[in-house]
């Protein structure tokens, strides 16, 4: 594992998990190999920022009496990433990311960034009550957005599932960094199914007015954090910063949690209590997604529940919609 890691520093940069002294494991760029982590249960914040950052650019401008000029951002010098030892329900979020940003125009800074993100991931070993990947429709050890997928085994080693173009790339440039896989058992994580997210959807088509927005949301106090740590979420909001007469016009990670975000400027907001934002969250990832973009707005990591300052858990909530 050392030497393909090294392999694949050589000409790009590399993202992986560290585990901190408090035992919280974040990404990081370029760690050594000696300080990653391959036995962390997840990360505390997902791993979308590598396609979508918190804060990007999006151009620069200068302006003078008479005129004004715009510096566009060169996409061409976004760097080759590597992310290493990311779950299957971070690599899912890939194609949920993509189904937005590219689903009528396509976002060419997103699309630039994903061509240029080579994913080697890995298959969960273990897993705790907050999982919930396969009640929609994804396993501890799923390959959807992974090149390569590194599955443990019980003797220590890792198989490597060669999974995409870009996958195949890695194992004909360095074929003497990988050997005949030895038949040794895998080990994946269970996690139990908690409800059927087809019935969810078809559930919500009738749920728009049900009291269980506001009966189940009383606790949510709009703090965002389910957003943040989400590796799905796309909302963002564009601000333009400037100091004299240069600036920058960039985007940053928002949520439709937030009590300002669909406040117009008549002071009108057609979302002005939090049960309907709540009901928004639910609704845009479970019904509106699957219609229009043809995906599901949520992988099963659980990070929205874990990270609720109120233990207001996704997963309870959607056992409860299916029957409602």
């Amino acid at each position: 594992m050392a030497k393909l890691y090294a392999k694949l520093s050589e000409d790009r940069k590399i993202y992986a998990p560290v585990e901190a002294s408090d035992k919280k494991v974040n990404y990081q760029y370029n760690p050594d190999f000696k300080d990653v982590t391959f036995d962390h249960l997840q990360s505390t914040l997902s791993v979308k920022n590598v396609v979508f950052p918190k804060v990007e650019n999006l151009f620069y401008f200068t302006n003078s009496k008479t005129e004004s000029s715009v510096t566009d951002i060169d996409l061409d010098k976004i760097p080759e990433v590597v992310l290493w030892g990311a779950h299957p329900c971070d690599t899912a979020a890939y194609d949920v990311l993509r189904s937005i940003f590219c689903w009528d125009i396509k976002d060419e800074f997103f699309a630039k960034r994903l061509e240029k993100l080579t994913v080697v991931g890995l298959a969960c070993s273990t897993s705790d009550a907050y999982c919930f990947c396969t009640s929609v429709g994804i396993s501890p050890d799923a390959v959807k957005g992974s090149d390569i997928l590194l599955l443990k085994l019980e003797n220590g080693d890792y198989k490597v599932s060669i999974i995409t173009e870009k996958g195949k790339a890695i194992l004909e440039q360095s074929p003497d960094l990988f050997e005949s896989y030895n038949n040794e058992a895998e080990i994946v994580a269970t996690v139990k199914q908690r409800f059927d997210y087809k019935q969810v959807t078809e559930h919500l088509k009738d749920s728009f007015e049900n009291p269980f927005w506001v009966n189940n949301s009383l606790r949510c106090v709009g703090c965002g954090a389910c957003a943040y740590v989400c590796p799905t979420c796309a909302c963002f909001d564009i601000q333009d910063e400037a100091q004299g007469s240069y600036g920058r016009r960039y985007r940053s990670w928002d949520s439709c949690g937030f009590g300002l975000f669909t406040l117009h400027t008549s002071g009108h907001n057609p979302r002005e209590v939090q049960s309907q934002r709540w009901r928004q969250r639910v609704m845009h990832k479970f019904s509106y997604m699957p219609e229009r973009n043809e995906s599901l707005g949520c992988v099963g990591c659980g990070r929205c529940s874990r990270a609720c300052p109120v233990d207001m858990n996704i997963a309870e909530q959607l056992e409860v919609l299916q029957s409602i």
